[in-house]
């Protein structure tokens, strides 16, 4: 399933088109798609989601031509005799900040087109190395069977990071292959597997895990307001700034989220109103 297919389903449940989402989840992945539905789609586009959790599974001993099980092998060596000490330091030398050459089947765009579409005509190209910081890399579980090596492992890593890419990696660097055989998005920026609905239970019951004024209380940095000021910012007009370089949430005396507002010259200006004066 693609993120689009989420998107159709989405809309299907929720009648209407509507529907947005933030960050694109490999079709092999499950785990965390953050999606907007109505009005909350122009709150995706502010999302600063820099941070983002998987757990995945490697296996060591054989590469493919996606570095995933869904590609054609390409060769790789026994990995039986490998120790867990050899393991624990390939995994070392791959956390922290590091020079990332994205997969082949990644949408990363080759004179115009995604590298991905490319693969599939049969043509030859390099990908630059991107830099990416990868935040932890712990294996959780090793599994031995007979000439491959199962790795469990939790990652923590920026944005543009590719998992795929750690397992291609890692199985080099230990001179077997590798290749990622699962994986499970356990978080985005703040949005975690416990806000998360499968589509059977949207198609059920549609609903959001978080309305607009929770997501955006969740999602960015709070300052405090006076009622007056809230029924000034919820009807366009502007705030004195305090000197806040990032969007922020600017929350009335009840605790409701009124707008998204950010700071130029002599004005903090709402991007969004959370909670337009037609609606209090």
């Amino acid at each position: 399933m693609t993120s689009h297919d989420v998107v159709a389903a989405c809309r299907k449940a929720f009648g209407t088109r509507r529907v947005g989402h933030a960050g694109t989840l490999d079709p092999m992945a499950t785990g965390v798609l953050v999606i907007g539905i109505e009005r909350a789609t122009k709150l995706l586009g502010l999302l600063s989601l820099t941070t983002k959790s998987y757990s995945a599974t490697i296996r060591l001993g054989a590469s493919t031509t996606t570095d995933d099980a869904e590609g054609e092998p390409i060769g790789g060596a026994d990995a039986a005799g490998l120790t867990d000490e050899q393991i624990a330091a390939g995994v070392a030398a791959l956390t922290g900040d590091l020079q990332q050459i994205p997969a082949k089947v990644s949408a990363i765009k080759v004179d115009g087109r995604r590298a991905h579409a490319l693969v599939r005509t049969g043509e030859e190209f390099e990908l630059a190395p991107r830099p990416v910081t990868v935040h932890r890399f712990d294996v959780t579980g090793i599994r031995r069977t007979g000439e491959f090596v199962d790795l469990d492992v939790d990652v923590d890593c920026s944005s543009g990071t590719y998992i795929r890419s750690l397992a291609r990696d890692l199985g080099a660097a230990l001179g077997v292959g590798g290749h990622l055989t699962s994986l499970r998005r356990t978080a985005v920026g703040p949005f975690t597997l416990e806000h998360a609905r499968t589509l059977d239970d949207v198609a059920a019951a549609p609903g959001v895990s978080l309305d607009i004024d929770a997501a955006a209380k969740l999602c960015f940095p709070h300052r405090d307001i006076s009622d007056d000021e809230a029924e000034s910012i919820s009807q366009g007009r502007w705030l004195e700034p305090i000197g806040r370089p990032e969007i922020y949430t600017v929350v009335d005396p009840s605790g409701q989220a009124i707008a998204l507002v950010r700071e130029k010259g002599r004005r903090a200006a709402s991007v969004m109103v959370v909670r337009p004066a037609t609606l209090r």
